[in-house]
C-alpha cells in the first residue's frame, strides 16, 4: 500500500497556491496528529477496501508538513508504521520549506524513517520569491541541501516553478543551473497557472499582472529538458526529472494507478475503479472527524466506468516516458502524432515527446471520443 498523509499547515499563502492549506501563526500540531491516527483508525477497522498491513511508500505532504512540532510529527509516523510496518527499501519522504530545515531536524527526520526530502525552492531569484510570497531566501536552500545531506538524507528533490510573468526579475536558466549546482536527485518543475481565489488571480483581474504568453512556458520547458537531458536527468514524466535510479516512486505509483490511501484533509483515495476524497478545510474535516462516530471525513466518491478506467490508464501513462501500450492509442491518431513530432511509436509503446507532453490534455481528448466509445 501506498499512504499519504496532508499536513495542511502555512506559515502564508503563497500568492500561486489554491491548494487546502490552513494559515496558521502557530501550528496546532498536537490536535492535527489525534485527529488524522483517528482517522487512521477508521481505515485500520473499515471492512472492505484497500489493505494497509504495510507500506511500501509513505509521502508527508501539504501544507508544509516541516512545521510539525518534532515530537508530534514522531506520534503520527511512529504510531503508523507500528500498525503498519516499511518493506525494505521503501521510500518515505517528507516535503518541506528550505527555511525549516535545521541540522537538528534534518537528524530527528532520519530517525524517524524519513529518507527522501522535497524542497520547495521554487526559485533561486530573490525578486521571485518575494513575488510568490515564498518566506526563503535563496542561500536557505544551498544551506538546507547542506544539512539534509549531512544527516544522511541523499535523495534530495528540488521543486522548482517556470512560466512567471516577464517583469518579474528572473532567470529561468540561471535556476536550473543553481539548482543542479546542487547536485540534486530530483527536480520537479512546474508551469506557473493562474487559480481561482489566489491572489495571483486577484493580481490578474485587477490588471496587475500579466501572465506569460503559453510561448513562454513552451520555451522554457523545452530549455528544461534539453538543460536536464544534457546533465544526465531522466525526464520521465511531464514535471518530473532525476537522475538514474532516483523516480519518486511514490508519485510514479498513482501514475501506474496503484492503491493509494489519503490521510488528513483534502486527501484522496484510489484503489481498483473507487475513488474517494476527504472534506477539503482544516477546521471541518477535524468536526468530521470527531463528531463522526467511527464515519470517515468523506465529501465525495465515486466508481469509475470502463471506459473512464480506460481514459485514465491513457492520460497517466502519457504523462509518463513509459507512455502507453499501442493497442491504446488508434494507429492513425499515434501515425499522425509521430509525423507532427508530439510521440515515438514503436511496435508495442506509444510515448510523447516533450513537444506532446506540452500538448498533452489536447491529444488525450483525440483519443477519448473515437478510442474508447
Amino acid at each position: 500500500m501506498h499512504l499519504y498523509i496532508h499536513v495542511p499547515f502555512c506559515a502564508r499563502r503563497c500568492s500561486y497556491c489554491d491548494f487546502a492549506i490552513a494559515v496558521r501563526r502557530e501550528v496546532p500540531s498536537a490536535s492535527y496528529v489525534d485527529t488524522v491516527l483517528a482517522e487512521w483508525r477508521m481505515w485500520r477497522e473499515r471492512e472492505g477496501g484497500p489493505s494497509a498491513d504495510t507500506l511500501a511508500t509513505l509521502y508527508l505532504g501539504g501544507g508544509t508538513p516541516s512545521l510539525l512540532a518534532p515530537d508530534e510529527m514522531d506520534r503520527l509516523v511512529g504510531t503508523i508504521l507500528k500498525d503498519a510496518p516499511l518493506l525494505d527499501g521503501a521510500e518515505v519522504t517528507l516535503e518541506a520549506n528550505p527555511d525549516d530545515v535545521t541540522g537538528e531536524r534534518a537528524g530527528d527526520w532520519v530517525r524517524l524513517g524519513i529518507n527522501r526530502v522535497s524542497l520547495g525552492a521554487q526559485s533561486f531569484s530573490p525578486a521571485a520569491l518575494r513575488w510568490m510570497h515564498r518566506g526563503h531566501r535563496p542561500e536557505q536552500v544551498e544551506r538546507a541541501v547542506t544539512h539534509l545531506r549531512g544527516a544522511g538524507i541523499e535523495d534530495v528533490s528540488l521543486d522548482l516553478i517556470y512560466g512567471l510573468p516577464r517583469d518579474i526579475a528572473r532567470d529561468w536558466e540561471d535556476d536550473l543551473s543553481r539548482a543542479l549546482a546542487l547536485d540534486p536527485t530530483h527536480l520537479s518543475l512546474y508551469g506557473l497557472t493562474v487559480e481561482a481565489h489566489t491572489p495571483l488571480a486577484k493580481w490578474v483581474g485587477r490588471g496587475r499582472v500579466r501572465p506569460a504568453a503559453d510561448e513562454v512556458h513552451a520555451v522554457e520547458f523545452l530549455a528544461a529538458h534539453g538543460i536536464l537531458e544534457t546533465a544526465g536527468f531522466d525526464h520521465y514524466e511531464v514535471s518530473n526529472a532525476c537522475r538514474p535510479g532516483y523516480r519518486a516512486r511514490h508519485n510514479s505509483a498513482y501514475w501506474r494507478r496503484a492503491d493509494y490511501i489519503g490521510l488528513g484533509p483534502s486527501a484522496h483515495s484510489a484503489w481498483g475503479r473507487h475513488r474517494q476524497w476527504n472534506v477539503r478545510q482544516w477546521e471541518a474535516y477535524r468536526r468530521e472527524v470527531v463528531a463522526g462516530g467511527g464515519r470517515q471525513p468523506v465529501a465525495g466518491a465515486e466508481d469509475l466506468t470502463a471506459r473512464e478506467v480506460r481514459l485514465e490508464e491513457v492520460y497517466l501513462g502519457l504523462r509518463t516516458s513509459d507512455g502507453v501500450p499501442g493497442g491504446h492509442i488508434q494507429e492513425s491518431v499515434s501515425g499522425r502524432w509521430r509525423a507532427a513530432g508530439w510521440a515515438e511509436v514503436g511496435l508495442e509503446r506509444v510515448r510523447l515527446t516533450p513537444e506532446g507532453w506540452l500538448r498533452l490534455d489536447a491529444l488525450v481528448g483525440e483519443v477519448a471520443e473515437p478510442e474508447l466509445n
